[in-house]
């Protein structure tokens, strides 16, 4: 290929990005493609320690990552402050800015497949699309941000999800899952994985980066591949 394929996965906290990445680039290594994994938050986001200290100081926040048995409160995406509006939208402008050079850098890597842990789109589904001024700026950072080959999203059962990541109250993920949607139809470009049994969405995620590496003339069986890996 003559620029890696770029990959990203949207959703969710606990709607399985990781399973789903890691299934992936096992069938990609298997079918003989080389990969590379970004995490938007550690790659693109602009002075990600400063705004990860700023949520702990000022709203509490707790640290870590929330797992079955042992609950997190965290306090960032889901504090809905009126100014805090106002500054996400400064800092996603600068996030999709710097996404520019990231993901022009990444092209010119050697890598067939660039793979993305999140991206923009997690952070414009934050935003409040029933206003018509963020849906217009949804548009504006569209146009900035590089389009992925595929940008999938993953949907799940708020509860299921939040029982996978216990993080934030249901109320939120509830909101969070028509937001993702709401989104999804505003952009027109996500391939969106149902929520479904673990086999069957992991065959719909092979399946959208097959029919996309076909379409740039490479034909690989990447569920093939991983079975005989």
């Amino acid at each position: 290929m003559a620029s890696p394929l770029l990959i990203s996965f949207s959703g969710m906290d606990g709607a399985g990005k990781s399973t789903q990445i890691e299934n992936l680039r096992a069938a990609l290594h298997a079918a003989g493609l080389s990969t590379r994994l970004l995490a938007f938050w550690d790659d693109v986001v602009v002075g990600a320690k400063y705004r990860e200290g700023f949520v702990h100081k000022a709203y509490g926040s707790e640290r870590g990552v929330g797992a079955p048995g042992r609950p997190v409160n965290r306090r960032d995406k889901n504090v809905r402050a009126w100014y805090l509006n106002g500054i996400r939208h400064f800092l996603y402008l600068l996030d999709a800015l710097n996404l520019r050079r990231v993901a022009a850098r990444e092209q010119r890597a050697r890598a067939d497949v660039v793979i993305f842990d999140r991206y923009i789109y997690d952070e414009l589904a934050n935003l409040n699309l029933h206003n018509p001024l963020p849906r217009g700026y949804v548009r504006v950072v569209r146009a900035l941000a590089p389009r992925p080959d595929v940008a999938y999203l993953l949907d799940a059962d708020p509860a299921a999800a939040r029982a996978r990541k216990p993080e934030y109250p249901l109320e939120f993920m509830e909101h969070s899952r028509r937001s993702y949607f709401e989104l999804a139809a505003l952009l027109g470009t996500m391939t969106i994985i149902p929520a479904q049994e673990l086999v069957e969405a992991k065959s719909a995620v092979l399946k959208a980066a097959e029919q996309k590496l076909a379409a740039r003339g490479l034909r690989v069986d990447l569920a093939g591949s991983l079975s005989a890996a």
